[in-house]
């Protein structure tokens, strides 16, 4: 609603694991997570569908059909999992499990290097209930509000993809639940599939990668810190001191990095064009709020960024002043 009331244009990132986190919901998670098979997954995930439903519902009537850019989960599992005793100790009482049970589960889903470990595409194809049940809920939603006011066409996004195969994989089961999904209601609807490049190798692979998608989205907080080898969340031990020597003219998360960065962009951005003509091109994180990061987008031909809300007034007021330069010439 925020977005909406500083003009954006549509959603360009819904962060669909944010939803997850409520008490609520978070046992569900949880349950979901420690299923055995999946028949047990499946049972706990129908109980998280009907809530993730009414999420894209409410998310489709503020846009009022306006795009809306849903990601499929991203992060790996273990971060809904409780760390400390405590939580390691309700968690067994929660599950009706041993304590000793749920320790063992819990670090043996922990991961030496999370973010570059089991998560977002990787997860939708080892264990594809969790998006069998977020494309349905984002099908019933597009139903239910279309019946109600504007056309919904919603755009699902697949994160971290690297390879063709990938997303050939995901859409297969995305195809099959949206015709699940018309023959049970009844009624047609469309969708727009698309994937997010995070990787380098998805920028360089993006000619065949947008073979199977609408639009590619180019995520340059991951991006960043693939290209640099460089963890945003440890970055701020030394990054200032990197800036006073000149090493770098400013923090790379806080400003695209248009040498680097930027030229693994402008070969996704070519490559992608040449294997899809017609497919749409952004950038999401938060150099799509930044000015002079909008200005090299404009320029590499991208169609549009998103940022997070309260920026949003900052990029239209940007793009705005590329557009009248521009024009004048």
């Amino acid at each position: 609603q925020t977005a909406r009331n500083f003009m954006a244009q549509g959603i360009g990132l819904c962060r669909t694991e944010h939803m997850f986190f409520e008490p609520g919901r978070l046992t569900v998670m949880r349950e979901m997570i420690f299923a055995d098979d999946p028949e047990d997954r499946r049972a706990a995930l129908d109980l998280l569908l009907p809530m993730q439903r009414a999420d894209f519902k409410e998310l489709f009537t503020i846009m009022k059909g306006q795009p809306v850019c849903i990601r499929l989960f991203d992060p790996p599992l273990h971060e809904f999992l409780p760390t400390d005793r405590a939580g390691l100790r309700d968690l067994a009482e929660a599950l009706d499990l041993p304590v000793s049970d749920v320790t063992r589960r819990v670090e043996a889903l922990g991961e030496y290097n999370p973010m570059l470990g089991m998560r977002g595409v990787r997860l939708g194809i080892t264990v594809p209930e969790i998006y069998d049940m977020q494309v349905r809920a984002i099908f019933e939603a597009t139903i239910d509000t279309s019946r109600d006011g504007a056309a919904v066409v919603p755009e699902i996004m697949i994160p971290l993809v690297s390879a063709k195969r990938e997303v050939e994989i995901v859409r297969t089961r995305i195809d099959a639940v949206a015709a699940a999904v018309r023959s049970e209601r009844g009624v047609e609807f469309t969708y727009r599939l698309g994937v997010m490049a995070e990787t380098p190798r998805a920028c360089l692979r993006a000619d065949e990668i947008v073979q199977h998608a609408h639009f590619m989205s180019f995520g340059t907080n991951d991006l960043t810190q693939m290209t640099y080898g460089l963890s945003r969340d440890d970055a701020g031990r030394f990054m200032s001191e990197y800036v006073r020597q000149g090493v770098f003219p400013e923090d790379p998360f806080h400003r695209l990095d248009t040498d680097g960065v930027g030229e693994l962009l402008r070969i996704g951005a070519e490559r992608a064009r040449a294997g899809r003509p017609q497919v749409t091109l952004s950038i999401c994180g938060e150099h799509g709020g930044d000015p002079e990061s909008i200005a090299f987008c404009r320029a590499a031909g991208f169609d549009y960024v998103s940022c997070s809300p309260f920026r949003v007034p900052l990029a239209r007021l940007a793009a705005a002043q590329l557009a009248v330069r521009d024009k004048i010439g």
